[in-house]
């Protein structure tokens, strides 16, 4: 099992089992809510960038961490965390894209292990989401598993104008629950929701 407080980043604490992530009505811009509905992290999609890149920044407004794509137009690739005070690579965000199924890997930048994974739910509804016009619509359901492949929680869409997630994590004792928020908000941006 892995310590997961070797993924703490400095100046963010998430505590909360429970979150909802919600998207802006302009651009990528996206916002994590805890369960008293304070916001506890922000992040964007910078535009005009050739590497894609999401900033978050606490609360104060404060940043905290970034995600920056491993390579250009990179629709299955990989998407490294960085702590923003440290400069310290933490996670590794990896995208195996396929019609059938979205999967997410997140592995320890050093090392390379895998800490979890993110997977959606049923081959039919990622097959329409991916091809039948207005697929995308239809919101996204993944479940969150750990190294070994067992539950740890869940990500699941809900219908509205803007995209809006609930995030339950029923077991973080080996998972970092900061790169399972920042992985709702980047996997919805990239995969152009």
């Amino acid at each position: 099992m892995s310590d997961t407080r070797a993924y703490d980043i400095e100046g963010i604490e998430l505590a909360d089992d429970r979150y909802t992530v919600e998207q802006g009505f302009i651009r990528n811009k996206y916002r994590a809510l805890d369960t008293d509905g304070n916001v506890v992290l922000r992040g964007k999609q910078k535009m005009l960038k050739m590497k894609e890149e999401f900033p978050f920044v606490d609360a104060d407004g404060d940043e905290v961490f970034t995600v920056k794509a491993g390579g250009i137009i990179d629709v299955a690739g990989n998407y490294v965390l960085t702590d923003a005070r440290t400069g310290e690579d933490l996670i590794v965000l990896d995208n195996d894209y396929s019609l059938l199924q979205d999967t997410w890997k997140i592995r320890d930048a050093t090392t390379e292990e895998k800490l979890a994974e993110i997977n959606s739910r049923g081959a039919m509804v990622t097959l329409a989401r991916n091809i039948v016009p207005f697929g995308g619509w239809i919101p996204h359901k993944y479940e969150i598993t750990d190294q070994t492949g067992d539950h740890v929680g869940s990500i699941d869409g809900q219908v509205s104008l803007r995209d809006r997630y609930e995030i339950v994590i029923d077991d973080a004792s080996s998972v970092p629950k900061e790169p399972i928020i920042a992985a709702a908000m980047v996997i919805d941006a990239i995969q152009g929701n």
